[in-house]
C-alpha cells in the first residue's frame, strides 16, 4: 500500500508534534503525517518534571539561554533569536495554557500536568486533520524521483519533505548514517552520582548548596560547577551533580563512571578562611558540643557527619578540639574527596548526548545541508542541555524554525 503526504514527520513527541502543528497553522492545504514506532505518543512529555511536564525555564535573553547546552551552545544562539522562552509562553497561553515559574526558574503548566500539555497536542493535531499513525516504526528512508520514500512493514509512504523528530533512536541514526549524515556516538547525559560513603550514608534526603569538582587521576581538577546538591539514598544528585554530568557526558563515559569528586559544602569559602573561622567558634563557643551544633548554615546531620568524620565524638566541646581536629574538619566542610562509583538515570528523564553532526545542519532552517528537503528537530541532532526544561526549548525551537521552513507552498518538479 502506498499513501502519499506532502509532509511527513517520524517521531511522536514534542519536536515532532510542535513541527507538524505549526506547519498546519501556517499552511492548512498542506497533507501532513507524524509516524510514531510505539503505540503511544508524547512519551516523554508525559513523564518529564516528575509528570508535571518542564515546559520551558525562565531565562529570557538568547545568549544566557544558549549557555545551558553543553552541545549546541554556538548552533542555537541564531535560532533562540527567532523563537526562544518568551515565544513559548505565548505559544501555549495562545491555546488556554498559562504556565507558571517556580523558584529556580522551571515553568510549568498551573495545572501541573503533563497531560495538559499532551491533551493540547493532541487537539491540535485533530483540529488541523494531521494523521498521527502509531505503530509505525520505520525501516528504511531512501529518495526516490525528487520524493522522499519512508517505507514501513508493509506501506509505503511518500512526501516531498521529510521531517526527522525521532530523538535518540539508534535505528534513524543508522538510516541516517545510509544517507551519509555522520552521527556522534550517544553517551548518557543526564544522570546521578552512585557513591558508598559512610558520611553521606545516613543522609538521604539532605540538600543544601555545595560546589562540586571532577577530579583527574591526578587529582587535578576537570570539571567544576555549583548549585544545589541533593544526597540521596544511591549517592548524590540535583542541579550541581547534574550540571556536571551534562558537561562531562563525554569526558566521564571512558571512564565507565568511576572517578572522583571533591565537595567544598561552603561553596567558595577556602580551607584556610574555614580553617581561621574554626579557630574563632572555638574561643566563642568553648564549652558547646561542636557535633550538637551545625555550623556555616549547613544542614545540622551533614555537619554531624562531617565533624564525626573528622574524629570529633559527641561530647567534644569546642575547647577541646585539637588543631589536627580543627585541620581535618576545615577540609571536610571545603575539600571533601568522595569516590563515583556508577551512575543512576536521573528520574525518567534519559537524556543522550549525541545524534547528527552539528556541521552538517543549517540552523537558519534546521535542513539538512546534505540532502534538500530533509529537516531535523530536536534530540536526534547532536544536541543536549543541563536540566530545568532546556531539552523542551530545544524541542520548540527547532519545531518553530522547521514549520516556518517547510510551509511555504510546495512546488512540485515538474
Amino acid at each position: 500500500m502506498q499513501t502519499h503526504y506532502d509532509i511527513i514527520i517520524i517521531g511522536g513527541g514534542a519536536a515532532g508534534f510542535f513541527a507538524a502543528i505549526n506547519v498546519a497553522e501556517n499552511n492548512p492545504n498542506l497533507s501532513i503525517a507524524i509516524l510514531e514506532r510505539g503505540g503511544e505518543v508524547l512519551t516523554k512529555v508525559k513523564v518529564s518534571g516528575g509528570g508535571r511536564c518542564n515546559v520551558t525555564h525562565a531565562e529570557f535573553s538568547p545568549k544566557e539561554l544558549s549557555q545551558n547546552y553543553p552541545r549546541g551552545e554556538k548552533e542555537l544562539l541564531g535560532p533562540f533569536h527567532s523563537f526562544m522562552t518568551g515565544d513559548t509562553i505565548d505559544w501555549f497561553s495562545r491555546r488556554g495554557i498559562e504556565l507558571k515559574i517556580e523558584e529556580d526558574g522551571r515553568m510549568f503548566p498551573v495545572s501541573d500536568s503533563s497531560q495538559t500539555i499532551i491533551d493540547c497536542f493532541v487537539a491540535e493535531t485533530r483540529r488541523l486533520g494531521i494523521s498521527v499513525l502509531k505503530n509505525h516504526p520505520v525501516k528504511y528512508i531512501e529518495k526516490q524521483d525528487n520524493l522522499w520514500k519512508v517505507i514501513i512493514k508493509e506501506e509505503v509512504f511518500f512526501s516531498e519533505k521529510l521531517v526527522i523528530a525521532s530523538g535518540s533512536n539508534p535505528k534513524i541514526w543508522k538510516l541516517l548514517e545510509n544517507l551519509g549524515h555522520t552521527i556522534e556516538a550517544p553517551v548518557p547525559s543526564l544522570f546521578t552520582f552512585n557513591i558508598e560513603d559512610n558520611r553521606i550514608k545516613d543522609l538521604p534526603g539532605v540538600a543544601t548548596g555545595a560546589s562540586v569538582e571532577v577530579l583527574d587521576s591526578n587529582n587535578k581538577s576537570i570539571l567544576q560547577s555549583e548549585g544545589p546538591l541533593l544526597i540521596t539514598h544511591w549517592g548524590m544528585s540535583g542541579p550541581a551533580i547534574l550540571k556536571l554530568s551534562a558537561w562531562g557526558a563525554r569526558l566521564l563515559h571512558p571512564t565507565n563512571y568511576h572517578f572522583a569528586i571533591k565537595v567544598n559544602w561552603l561553596i567558595d569559602v577556602l580551607a584556610e578562611e574555614a580553617l581561621e573561622t574554626l579557630r574563632e567558634l572555638r574561643t566563642e563557643l568553648n564549652k558547646k558540643s561542636v557535633v550538637k551544633y551545625a555550623q556555616f548554615q549547613l544542614p545540622k546531620r551533614l555537619w554531624q557527619s562531617l565533624a564525626l568524620a573528622s574524629g570529633i565524638d559527641d561530647a567534644c566541646t569546642w575547647a577541646e578540639l585539637t588543631k589536627e581536629q580543627l585541620v581535618t574538619l576545615s577540609k571536610q566542610l571545603t575539600e571533601a574527596t568522595f569516590q563515583v562509583n556508577g551512575k543512576s538515570t536521573f528520574k525518567e528523564e534519559f537524556v543522550t548526548a549525541g545524534g547528527i553532526d552539528l556541521k552538517e545542519v543549517n540552523f537558519k532552517t534546521f535542513e539538512s545541508k546534505l540532502h534538500k528537503n530533509l529537516y531535523f528537530a530536536g534530540e536526534v541532532l547532536n544536541i543536549d542541555a543541563i536540566t530545568g526544561g532546556f531539552n523542551f526549548q530545544n524541542a520548540w525551537t527547532g519545531g518553530y524554525l522547521v514549520a516556518k521552513a517547510i510551509s511555504s507552498p510546495l512546488k512540485r518538479e515538474e
